[in-house]
């Protein structure tokens, strides 16, 4: 369906007859060379009829790109169907620790060894693709806290982002609790029933301003929802002498990761903590957040706008360079024989 955004812009139609009533004629000027008489006498003959016609095709054709630049300005557009979107959900951050300890190879990707942090993005990424609607932020820390994402609808770049970030950007320990609150901080002024917060880390806090039982308590007062997952095996078989099975130990690498304070942070704030001790376990824990926070169902709706000015508006310029360049009739002096 075709509409006009500016209707009103109609009005303009008849102002050049406007104009023509009540502006005095210009006078008319004579040119001061001829061509001689014989040449004028050749073209006179067929110039008669050109003459008699031009007036009303040029009135015809100046009308027609009035007429066309008036269309243009009245902002025609094609308003097409109904378009469902999905309405925002939540307003998600994720909070995910980059400290020297995530580079520990004690989880598997595609069968082979894996760095918990390449585990979290790949599996990170999968959980941001499912959040059509979300607006989704993200927070990166490790002896600093920093927003490296803010709130957006943009998951794609949100996603690379992420997939870039590495070890050592913001130091070797962990400061959970600074990374929750700049958490709170950009998320309590947002809608009650929609501030969710996942931080996930595989240590305990040793680094930061701010304790991360009163960053929960701050978070819990702002209103905000925050889940906390714990990642890392429980064991893992360390080579022995040069790199042999001879003297290998099995450690657990996950000693020190302060599973307490993750149990506190999300009991204070309605969310829950989860165990990841491998890829499948952190699969299954998105999972159970995509169901524990499920994307809006609600659809926001929208007839898509497809501007037409550019139709109108290429008329009238075709018109009036085929009228200044005389491809459409002879002008009225070459037609006579001058210049």
């Amino acid at each position: 369906m075709i509409e006009f955004a500016l209707p009103w812009a109609a009005v303009l139609l008849p102002l050049p007859l406007l104009v023509y009533l009540l502006l005095p004629a210009a006078r008319r000027r004579e040119p001061a060379l001829y061509f001689p008489r014989a040449v004028r006498a050749a073209a006179g003959a067929g110039s008669a009829a050109a003459r008699a016609r031009a007036p009303w095709q040029r009135l015809l054709a100046l009308a027609l790109i009035w007429i066309a630049l008036v269309a243009a300005a009245c902002a025609p557009r094609w308003v097409g169907d109904t378009v469902a979107l999905p309405a925002s959900a939540r307003d998600l951050m994720l909070a995910v620790d980059i400290s020297e300890s995530m580079l520990t190879e004690d989880l598997e990707l595609d069968g082979q060894p894996a760095d918990r942090l390449r585990v979290v993005k790949r599996v990170s990424g999968e959980f941001l693709r499912r959040r059509a609607g979300d607006r989704l932020g993200l927070i990166l820390f490790g002896s600093e806290a920093y927003l490296h994402v803010p709130l957006t609808f943009d998951h794609a770049t949100l996603e690379q982002l992420l997939m870039e970030a590495q070890i050592g950007f913001a130091g070797k320990q962990t400061a959970i609790g600074d990374a929750l609150a700049i958490a709170v901080k950009r998320l309590r002024e947002r809608p009650a029933a929609s501030r969710v917060v996942i931080l996930l880390t595989d240590g305990a806090n040793t680094a930061g301003e701010l304790p991360p039982r009163q960053a929960a308590e701050l978070a819990a007062r702002a209103g905000l929802r925050v889940y906390t997952i714990g990642i890392g095996a429980e064991s893992m078989e360390l080579p022995g002498l040069f790199g042999s099975r001879f003297g290998a130990r099995r450690v657990n690498p996950s000693a020190d990761l302060d599973e307490d304070t993750l149990r506190d942070i999300a009991g204070q704030t309605g969310g829950r903590y989860f165990r990841a001790r491998d890829r499948e376990e952190l699969e299954a824990i998105y999972a159970e957040l995509d169901r524990l926070e499920p994307v809006a169902q609600e659809a926001e709706r929208y007839r898509p706008l497809v501007s037409l000015q550019h139709w109108p508006l290429g008329f009238a310029l075709l018109l009036s360079l085929a009228l200044a360049l005389g491809l459409l009739w002879p002008r009225r002096g070459a037609a006579e024989g001058r210049i």
